[in-house]
Order: structure tokens, then C-alpha cells, then sequence
């Protein structure tokens, strides 16, 4: 297939460009259509350099033209008879200089290729994207292929620029020459025909110039056009995806590709800027009365200089944002504490590499609330764009020795002193200014991080960073410090997906949909959909003070994430169902099977409930008291689940199958000890094992055995392990065991006499009073 052939068959985008090109009068595309085969079979390289070649082939072209206006003339074809003639007219000026038709053609063959390898390489990457689940986005596709436009664009205009500037002084060579012949002869030439000759050749050269300030102006809005998609679109979206990955959301937050684009129609402008720099010095050699190039110049001057303005000013951003190296998330920072940020300009030009000087300032626009604080930034507050502080080669100021001082001045003042903020609801914007100075441009840039909650005590983390996820959940604003004065609601669809990222970024696995449903049922009780419910910011962090629904939730997501990231990511863990749910899902399994939950009560609580069968032969659902993080911080969860044992006639583990039915050491055998029975570590010291005696409908920790004890064995009544007597029933516990070893994991700097080993004395802080009690679960109302 012909080059030519290939090129019709392009997408539209591609095709526009094909228009671009021949929107001239080098090469008519009539031309280009209807000789494409034999333009494509022609040495127009070597033509351009060598004269005979160059006069051949400018001789064919013509009889080939010929052909056509026959061929037209037959089909009585009246418009296309026309233009061949025009056509050929055309070419009579390359009569004298048939080489620089050699390379025009030449030329235009070249950047159609160029338009071919980029439309394949636009494909390759569709291709890619399909086989990759849709990476990049079709809107990154047409900002590619509309680059890759306007590039084409500045290309021809260089050339144009170039033919002008020859024209320009072939005409002057010419005038010269004929003004110094008539003043050697001292002949009055104001009659001579010559003069209409020139009169024609400066009427050729003004058209040339209008069509050149036409070609410039329509660049400008093409680059209006990128800029525009590019700054309000494109680096909004940007935005918006870094306040969601600050939350944990998975977005992409690379600014390679940006980079590239605001690199690119930045050099295309400033290479625009050179072409009225051009026209300005060619008119200042030969210029008339009505020159274009001096009533339109000023004017594209400026139009250049503000679309230069509009991408440099959104070109400087913050690509990461201040976090401290130990803190929660990012955007929580602490007085006294280190923390760093980075800064990083998308117009890159190596020639600026250390020369862009960033500072550091804050809250330049603080609002006028009584109390609001103040800070200074301490530190290493000034550093350079340089390309050595960014892994990619990007211009970044990479600031990492940074600390916050509140002032003493006092807080605010006058103003809207009626509003009243928390310190973790109280929002500050660190600021970023450097100026871009180049080639004759100076534009003063600034980039704002998006808003901080500064906290002078670790206690506060917690609520700073809650502050930290209803801000970036639910604003578009990213200069709101206000934003808690009046803080919207949150709908469930955007808090569920903002409590699944919590889990996703520290684990890697998010919440399905069970679970969030669980979630929706504690917050607004059972419904027929949860769409159309909404949380209050009080709801989620204010409310029920010091156990508040966040405290609750956040307590799980430490807990997962420090001692049981591994069981969560293999989906042993169910995690969040109710009660309910849990009784109607195990009565359905056969006896042993146990699916392990977060607790609704116990803060940072874990538990686990499975199946057996009474006496009457009735599926009945056991709950073990709930686990803390104190507790599988000293026994890991998997050998808890694997030596769990009830007291009954015989110690026996009622834990058989994973939910629905995976058995238990296939699910959890990869997470047990290397060595098993009584060599498990965690039994060597001790001599002990941990054992569960069921005393009526209540599950207790209390009860050791010692290792040594065989399935044949019959189990004798002993003390609880950390010295008190178990309390006595009618049929099995009886009296204390004499040589009783003290197990110090499980009693851990336990003081009071009587108190259970494995938690705390308040059981109001982790036991749920119904845990035995067969009705669903009433969802919590926060």
C-alpha cells in the first residue's frame, strides 16, 4: 500500500494533521492525490542536490499534470480541468530553480512519515492500554495526537518562515541590483516596466506575510486550546486524584507525562516568540506602507506571552505533599517535628537547572478567626529547582529539614469570631514561590500545598488525620481553611469507598461489599439501600468523644495493619459482619466451622465464633471474648487459632474449618510456628497452653494447662494463670493445681488478684454482653 494510500486511512486526528500540512501552497493536495504513485517512486532526496536530476523530474511532473488535464478534459470534468491548470501555473516559478521543488516535495514525504510512525505509535499504545485494563486514558491518547499537531504546525511554520525569508531576499538582491544599474546610468526608471515587476514581487511578499501571521495566530490557538485542556481540565483531574491518594486512594499521582506536555507547548511558544523576533527583523530590512507584520506583531506578542504566563504559573506544583517521616499520613504535621515536602516544575528546561531559587512561607491569606494560630517554617527554607532531586530528572526542590514553630503573638483577631474550631479542625496552607526567568520572560510562580493540621501532642494524630480524610473526601477547594466552619455531609457511596482505601493502603486489600455493608448497617440501621444515606462530620469524629465511629474503625486498620496484614490479605479474615450475619451464616455449616470478626464493642477488638451442637443436636453458635491488640502483640493470631482449646471433659479445639470450609491448618498452617505441639516457642517457656473454659453461656481466658498433658489423660481442675481459684461448678472444676508455673506472656505485669490475664480489669471495655445471645444485632446509631 502506498504511502499516500496509508495516510487516507488514518483516524480523524491524524487526518486533520494531513490537512494541516498541505494547508499551504508548496504542494497542492490535489497534486499530492492524483500523482501519489509516482511522487512516491521519485529520488527527491538526490534531486535536491543535483541540478539535471532536479530539471528531469520538474519536466515530468509537468508533462504528468498534462496527463491529468486530458484525462479530465475526456471525463468532461470542468472544475477539475481548472485546477490542473492552476496547478500547473503553479509550478512555472520553480522554472529557474527546480531544486527547491525537489526538496519541497521531499520535505512534505518526510512529515507525512513522521504523521505515520506516530499514528502507529498511538495504536501500539491503544493496543497496550486494552491489554493492560485500560492504564492511560483516551483523553491522555488526544492530547497526545493534538501535541503531536501542533508540533507539525511549528515545524511547517519554520519552514514558511525560512521560504519568506528567502523570497525576502531574492526580492532585495534583485531591487538592489536594479536601483545601483539605474544610478550607474543616471536613467530615470519610475516609468520603466521593471517597476511594475517589483510592484508585483512586494505585492507577492505581503500576501506571504499575512499568510504567516494567519499560520502563527492559528497556533497560538491550538496552544490556547492545549493550555486550556491542560491547566482546567487535565491538572484539576490531577489534583483531584492527589487529595484522593493522600487518603489512600490508588490513584496515579506521576507527573512524567504532564511534564512532557507542559515542556513541549512551552518550547513550541517560545519558538513562536522566535518567529516574531524573525518577521520583526525581516521587516525592519524591507517594510511598506500597510506591512501586517507591524500592526499584528505587538498584538501576537502579547497573546504569546500570556498563554506563556497562563502554563508557566500552573507548571509549579507540589508533588508531594508535607508529611512527617513517622506520622499517620501526610498533611498532619506536629510542632518541633521534622517533616518534608517537594516542589517540582513541568516546564523543564535544562538550561534553568539551579538557577530557580523556591521559599518557603505560611498562611499568607490566614482568616481572621479568634484563636486561630500562627507558625513560623523553620529549617533549610530556600533551595533551587534542581533535575538531581527527582528520580525521573524532573526540576524538584526536594525540602527535608523542615519543622513548625507556633508564634506567641497570640491568634487572630477581628472577624468572624462566632466560628469556633477544634485544633485538628483548624486548616494552614504552606506556600511556594520561585521565578521563572528566561529568554527575555520573567513570570513570577507560586504552588500551595493543600491544607495542613498542625498538632502539638501525638495524641492528636489520630483525630488531625480523621480531620485530614473528611477534608480531601469531600472538597474541591484546596485553599477552604474554613472548610470545618460549615462542613457538608458525606454520602455513603463516598465515605464506604474512603473507609475501603484506609484498609487498601495499609494492607493492600480494600473492603468488599459485605463489609461495607456491615459498616452501612452500624451507621444508619437496616435499609433497603444505602446510597441515599449520609454520614455528618460530627457523626464520624465528634460525636460519643473519646469512641467515636472513626476511633472505632481506625483501631481495626492499626490493629490489621501491625499484627495481621498477612491474614487479611489471604481473606482469612471476615472482618466486619454482624452478628447476626455471622449466626445465620455458620448455622448453615457443619460443626467446627468459625469465621473470625472485628469486634462492635471492643475497640481494636478481634473475635472469632463457630459452630458446635447442643445437646438437643441444635447448631449452636459459640463467641470467644474479643482479642487485643495487647494480646496478639504477645501470642501471634494463627497460633492462638491453632492452640485454642475448650475445657470440657476432654480439652479440645472446637476450631475445624475456615468459613465456608477450608480447614483450619490448610488456611493458617503457613503462619504457625516452624516447630508444633509442645516445642512451639510459644509454649517452651512456660509449660503452659492457652485454654478456654465455657462456664455457662460466657466464654473466660482463665485457664491453663500444663504442656505435658496427653489426649488420654484426664484433665484435672487447677488456678487461673496468674494465681487465682477458678470459680466452681456443679460437675468439673474442683480444686487448684499445686505445681502451677506462672506464664508470663499471658499475665503480662498483671497486678490485681482475680483479674482475667488475657485483658484488661474493666470488662466493660471489651466484653459484649450478649455474645451469647442468639437475636441479630440492633445497629449501633452514631
Amino acid at each position: 500500500m502506498s504511502q499516500w494510500e496509508r495516510l487516507k486511512k488514518l483516524p480523524a486526528a491524524f487526518t486533520q494533521q494531513i490537512y494541516d500540512l498541505y494547508d499551504r501552497d508548496d504542494l497542492p493536495m490535489g497534486v499530492r492525490h492524483y500523482l501519489s504513485v509516482w511522487i512516491e517512486s521519485q529520488e527527491w532526496q538526490r534531486a535536491a542536490n543535483d541540478d539535471d536530476l532536479a530539471m528531469v523530474l520538474f519536466q515530468v511532473l509537468l508533462e504528468n499534470l498534462d496527463n491529468q488535464y486530458s484525462r479530465f478534459v475526456q471525463e468532461d470534468s470542468f472544475l477539475m480541468q481548472h485546477n490542473i491548470r492552476g496547478y500547473k501555473q503553479h509550478f512555472q516559478r520553480y522554472l529557474e530553480n527546480p531544486r527547491e521543488l525537489a526538496n519541497t516535495i521531499y520535505w512534505f514525504l518526510e512529515k507525512e512519515k513522521e504523521i505515520l510512525q506516530t499514528a502507529e505509535l498511538a495504536e501500539q499504545v491503544r493496543v497496550l492500554q486494552v491489554q493492560q485494563g485500560g492504564f492511560a486514558t483516551s483523553t491522555h491518547s488526544d492530547l497526545d495526537q493534538r501535541m503531536a499537531s501542533l508540533k507539525n504546525e511549528v515545524q511547517c511554520m519554520e519552514r514558511t518562515l525560512m521560504c519568506l525569508e528567502e523570497q525576502q531576499d531574492e526580492f532585495d538582491f534583485k531591487y538592489q541590483t536594479y536601483m545601483m544599474e539605474a544610478t550607474a546610468t543616471g536613467t530615470d526608471n519610475s516609468a520603466n516596466p521593471q517597476q511594475a515587476k517589483f510592484q508585483l514581487l512586494i505585492n507577492e511578499l505581503n500576501n506571504c506575510r499575512k499568510k504567516t501571521l494567519i499560520g502563527l495566530n492559528k497556533i497560538l490557538d491550538r496552544a490556547g486550546d492545549l493550555i486550556d485542556s491542560l491547566v482546567n481540565k487535565e491538572m484539576v483531574k490531577w489534583q483531584r486524584r492527589q487529595q484522593k491518594s493522600c487518603i489512600g486512594a490508588p490513584d496515579s499521582v506521576c507527573l512524567d507525562q504532564f511534564e512532557k506536555w507542559f515542556t513541549g507547548v512551552a518550547e513550541f511558544l517560545f519558538q513562536v516568540r522566535e518567529f516574531l523576533s524573525k518577521l520583526e527583523e525581516l521587516a525592519g530590512k524591507i517594510t511598506y506602507e500597510n506591512d501586517p507584520v507591524k500592526t499584528q506583531k505587538p498584538f501576537l506578542q502579547r497573546r504569546t506571552e500570556k498563554l506563556l504566563g497562563d502554563l508557566l504559573k500552573s507548571s509549579f506544583v507540589v508533588e508531594t505533599q508535607p508529611s512527617m517521616p513517622q506520622g499517620k499520613g501526610p498533611l498532619v504535621l506536629r510542632t518541633g517535628v521534622q517533616f518534608f515536602v517537594k516542589t517540582r516544575l513541568l516546564v523543564k528546561f535544562p538550561e534553568l537547572n539551579h538557577s530557580m531559587k523556591v521559599s518557603i512561607s505560611m498562611d499568607r491569606d490566614a482568616p481572621q478567626i479568634k484563636g486561630y494560630r500562627h507558625f513560623n517554617v523553620l529549617g533549610t527554607t530556600s533551595k533551587a529547582l534542581n533535575m538531581s532531586e527527582s528520580q525521573s530528572g524532573g526540576m524538584a526542590a526536594d525540602f527535608r529539614h523542615l519543622n513548625l514553630k507556633e508564634q506567641k503573638s497570640g491568634g487572630g483577631g477581628k472577624g468572624a469570631n462566632d466560628i469556633s474550631l477544634s485544633v485538628t479542625e483548624e486548616l494552614h496552607i504552606i506556600y511556594f514561590n520561585t521565578l521563572f526567568e528566561l529568554k527575555g520572560l520573567s513570570v513570577e510562580l507560586q504552588a500551595t500545598s493543600l491544607p495542613v493540621v498542625i498538632i502539638s501532642n501525638s495524641s492528636q494524630q489520630q483525630s488531625a488525620w480523621a480531620s485530614v480524610l473528611w477534608f480531601n473526601m469531600l472538597s474541591l477547594d484546596t485553599k477552604d481553611v474554613l472548610f470545618f466552619a460549615k462542613s457538608p455531609v458525606a454520602t455513603w457511596p463516598q465515605f464506604g469507598e474512603m473507609l475501603s482505601w484506609q484498609f487498601l493502603s495499609a494492607t493492600k486489600r480494600g473492603l468488599n461489599d459485605g463489609q461495607l455493608e456491615m459498616i452501612a448497617q452500624r451507621l444508619f440501621g437496616k435499609q433497603q439501600s444505602y446510597d441515599i444515606c449520609s454520614v455528618a462530620w460530627s457523626k464520624f469524629s465528634k460525636e460519643n468523644s473519646p469512641d467515636t465511629f472513626w476511633v472505632w474503625f481506625d483501631s481495626i486498620v492499626v490493629m490489621v495493619k501491625t499484627y495481621l496484614e498477612n491474614l487479611w490479605r489471604d481473606e482469612l479474615i471476615m472482618g466486619f459482619v454482624t452478628k447476626g450475619k455471622e449466626k445465620t451464616l455458620l448455622k448453615k455449616k457443619q460443626k467446627g466451622t468459625f469465621l473470625i470478626r472485628f469486634s462492635e464493642s471492643v475497640i481494636g477488638g478481634i473475635t472469632f465464633s463457630w459452630v458446635e451442637n447442643s445437646e438437643t443436636g441444635e447448631a449452636v453458635v459459640r463467641t470467644v471474648q474479643p482479642f487485643t491488640k495487647m494480646d496478639i502483640s504477645q501470642i501471634p493470631f494463627p497460633e492462638i487459632i491453632r492452640h485454642f482449646l475448650i475445657l470440657k471433659e476432654v480439652p479440645q479445639n472446637p476450631l475445624v474449618y475456615l468459613y465456608p470450609d477450608i480447614p483450619k491448618d490448610e488456611a493458617f498452617g503457613k503462619y504457625y510456628a516452624d516447630k508444633s505441639g509442645n516445642d512451639s516457642p510459644y509454649l517452651k517457656y512456660i509449660k503452659t497452653r492457652l485454654v478456654f473454659a465455657l462456664k455457662g453461656d460466657t466464654l473466660e481466658a482463665v485457664l491453663p494447662i500444663t504442656s505435658n498433658v496427653t489426649e488420654d489423660e484426664v484433665l484435672q481442675p487447677m488456678s487461673g494463670p496468674c494465681g487465682e481459684v477458678v470459680g466452681q461448678t456443679g460437675d468439673s472444676l474442683a480444686s487448684p493445681l499445686d505445681n502451677y508455673h506462672l506464664d508470663p506472656m499471658l499475665c503480662d505485669s498483671v497486678a490485681t488478684p482475680g483479674e482475667d490475664p488475657m485483658y484488661p480489669s474493666n470488662a466493660n471495655h471489651f466484653f459484649d454482653n450478649d455474645i451469647f445471645i442468639d437475636e441479630p444485632l440492633v445497629p449501633t446509631s452514631l
